[in-house]
């Protein structure tokens, strides 16, 4: 885990003073925290940091101010991570969210908050480049999408694997939420691999989730 530079947007001083208290005793630096998107935008243009982390909902009309400011702050820093935190599952924000995988993005719940080492764990995900999905947002999705064109080429235990490989887990740590070996994980996702159209000159880890995440409902 490395110290990371980050700035956070959230309108809700309780919530914002707690994530900022909790990111400091992980031991990085926010270097700043502002309660509105226009406030985020002027902050990372000043100092860009490792990771921004934003709420959907913000002053002043309390819609998706914070999705959009992602997108402008990815469109001119693309090597930033962003986590984008959400009080309900909306997955009408995740095409948005999703549309450039350059850099590292998430899309958690705002009570994954409460579960500290899981939040931290993707926020480190999220800096090191990585896709990180709250797993009840999977597995909504994925009660919706069972059926969907390709997706329903994958057995159960694929699908299953593949919303894992969504929340950010590597495949030891799939192994282990499984309790299967890590020969078995590598065949399901080599079988994933197989059964979705990805690009083979791209990274097909990358692309299995977002194939999945993007598709509509």
């Amino acid at each position: 885990m490395r110290n990371l530079n980050i700035v956070l947007a959230e309108d809700a001083l309780l919530l914002r003073e707690g994530l900022v208290s909790i990111l400091e005793r992980a031991g990085h630096t926010v270097t700043a925290a502002v309660g509105d998107a226009d406030a985020l935008v002027v902050a990372v243009r000043h100092d860009p940091p490792d990771v921004v982390i934003t709420d959907v909902r913000m002053p002043p009309d309390h819609t998706d101010e914070g999705l959009r400011a992602a997108a402008a702050i990815r469109a001119d820093h693309p090597s930033v991570g962003i986590v984008v935190l959400s009080q309900y599952v909306a997955d009408a924000y995740l095409p948005a969210l999703l549309e450039s995988s350059t850099g590292g993005v998430g899309y958690l719940l705002k009570d994954r908050v409460g579960h500290v080492t899981e939040f931290l764990q993707s926020v480190d995900r999220v800096a090191a480049g990585g896709t990180v999905v709250d797993p009840e947002v999977v597995r909504q999705l994925l009660s919706r999408r069972r059926g969907d064109g390709p997706l329903a080429r994958l057995t159960a235990r694929e699908t299953e694997v593949l919303a894992l490989m969504a929340q950010g887990l590597t495949n030891p740590s799939i192994a282990s939420q499984l309790f299967v070996s890590e020969a078995a994980v590598r065949k399901h996702v080599g079988n994933i691999f197989a059964k979705l159209p990805l690009d083979p000159d791209g990274d097909r880890r990358v692309q299995a989730v977002l194939t999945y995440l993007r598709r509509p409902t």
